[in-house]
């Protein structure tokens, strides 16, 4: 057999050798990208404001829930970042009539799973199940959201994980860049708490956060799945009409970055002395957010879609620029990504590695160069359709699931966008053009904050050489105080 296969390889060879257009045929051009098609959303409302969103699809008989309410972390302060989050776990952790093991045991035994979390605007809860075990999971959903017992040993026990794991992550250089930067750069806070905001959050701190945002007035139910509009508003009637209303906590309001001069404003190095690697990262704030408001009613702004084929563009993939560049060409790391982290006003972007200590000042050269040249280069379009293909293909494979759709509704109405826009993804995307790639990122990504966490003494000489005009501003890691940074 192995003679078999060495001989047919051996022919294989002959034939692209002889043959040279077959071993180097060209690569076939991206397909045209199919609209993603999204059955309307049915919406109504319960007499407490809770509103009900239904999409209905019947090809498999499974049924996803999720809940989402308005208010994360961006209600709490720096003195109590991780509140959100802690309370929010919390849900699961018992009820005044289930058991934390309990509430796991019997959602384990109907089939399905139950989650519930924060982000920075939101809170949220989810459960999947199929469709004949819908009213059972709704009881054990609905009772971790309207009863939770916040026992204080739960909450003992959740402290001390939650302590050791940002302890064990502060010592990951990328970890502690973007712990770092959510202050220094974006004049927000961790969102999964610090060591003292976590130490110092009590059951009473729980209890309260939980019942100024845990409302409905504040919240949208999504079912995804099989499951009709009639279906499941007699399920959210039984199970949710006689949660109170409230008030809700007005969101902390994060300064609009001033017009920025340069291509860095800052450098920060976070000296970690014998870390085996640094993480380098480029941090910035932007002008704009996900949404803009028209006619009394938030849309998505033009700007979103733009971003979104530029990060493709820039870190959004393997073939990307900045892996193109830093790890293929170079080899100076495993991989380069970028991101934007959407705000309703102002929202975060950051292009981050990880390299060896030695090339770190190189690589944050690298990151620079490859953000001025989508302000001042050329975007050819062999190079756009490729990207625009990629974001459409991953777009439409996030909804097929019933999660990834329930999780993409929830995301539409955080910000107040209609749930129809989803149908005109593909196309706002595949309009984006060069000229406006060139001028948001000539508009929004100069004037960021260089931030490096490594072993400052096998760098500093050529950082400083790379960057001669700029202050080096230094903390050792171990001293880090996000209270004292600016």
């Amino acid at each position: 057999m192995k003679i078999k296969i060495s001989k047919l390889l051996f022919l294989i060879g002959v034939v692209c050798f002889c043959n040279p257009t077959m071993a180097q045929s060209p690569m076939p051009k991206p397909g045209t990208p199919k609209p993603v098609n999204i059955p309307a959303v049915a919406e109504s409302t319960l007499p407490n404001n809770l509103t009900v969103a239904v999409v209905e699809r019947k090809n498999v008989p499974l049924v996803t829930v999720h809940l989402m309410i308005k208010g994360g972390a961006n209600v709490e302060s720096i003195d109590q970042a991780g509140l959100a989050n802690m309370t929010y776990s919390m849900l699961t952790k018992g009820t005044q009539s289930r058991s934390a093991t309990q509430i796991a045991n019997q959602i384990e035994f109907l089939g399905g799973s139950i989650n519930t979390w924060a982000e920075w605007i939101t809170g949220n809860a989810q459960v999947s199940v199929t469709k004949d075990k819908i009213d059972p999971a709704m009881q054990i959903l609905s009772d971790v959201i309207l009863n939770p017992s916040f026992k204080q040993e739960e909450l003992d026990l959740l402290k001390t994980q939650t302590g050791d794991n940002i302890t064990s992550s502060l010592n990951l250089p990328g970890f502690l860049a973007s712990y770092v930067a959510s202050v220094y750069s974006y004049g927000e806070h961790p969102s999964g708490g610090t060591l003292s905001s976590v130490e110092k959050i009590t059951r009473s701190d729980v209890a309260r956060f939980y019942e100024t945002n845990v409302v409905p007035n504040n919240a949208v139910l999504i079912f995804t799945g099989d499951i009709s509009q009639s279906q499941a508003m007699a399920l959210a009637q039984k199970y949710f009409a006689g949660w109170k209303k409230g008030t809700g906590s007005t969101p902390n309001p994060v300064a609009k970055p001033a017009k920025k001069k340069g291509d860095v404003a800052r450098i920060l190095v976070v000296d970690m002395p014998s870390s085996g690697q640094a993480s380098v990262s480029y941090f910035t704030k932007l002008g704009s957010g996900r949404v803009t408001t028209d006619k009394s009613k938030s849309v998505l702004s033009s700007d979103y879609y733009t971003a979104d084929v530029l990060n493709s563009v820039l870190g959004g993939g393997y073939s990307s620029r900045l892996n193109q560049e830093i790890r293929m060409k170079r080899g100076l790391s495993y991989g380069a990504r970028s991101n934007f982290d959407w705000r309703p006003d102002n929202s975060n972007f950051l292009a981050s590695t990880q390299t060896k200590n030695e090339s770190a000042a190189e690589v944050a050269s690298l990151i620079l160069e490859e953000l001025n040249k989508l302000a001042s280069g050329t975007l050819a379009e062999s190079e756009l359709l490729p990207r625009k293909t990629v974001l459409a293909g991953d777009f439409g494979r996030a909804l097929e699931t019933n999660r990834g759709l329930a999780s993409t509704l929830a995301d539409m109405y955080s910000f107040g966008v209609a749930s129809s826009t989803l149908n005109l993804y593909t196309k706002n995307v595949q309009s984006v053009s060069e000229k406006q790639i060139k001028s948001f990122a000539g508009s929004n990504l100069p004037g960021g904050d260089i931030v490096i966490v490594g072993d400052y003494a096998i760098f500093k000489d050529d950082l400083a050489k790379r960057f001669p005009n700029m202050k080096i501003n230094v903390v050792q890691a171990k001293d880090v105080d996000l209270t004292k940074l600016k």
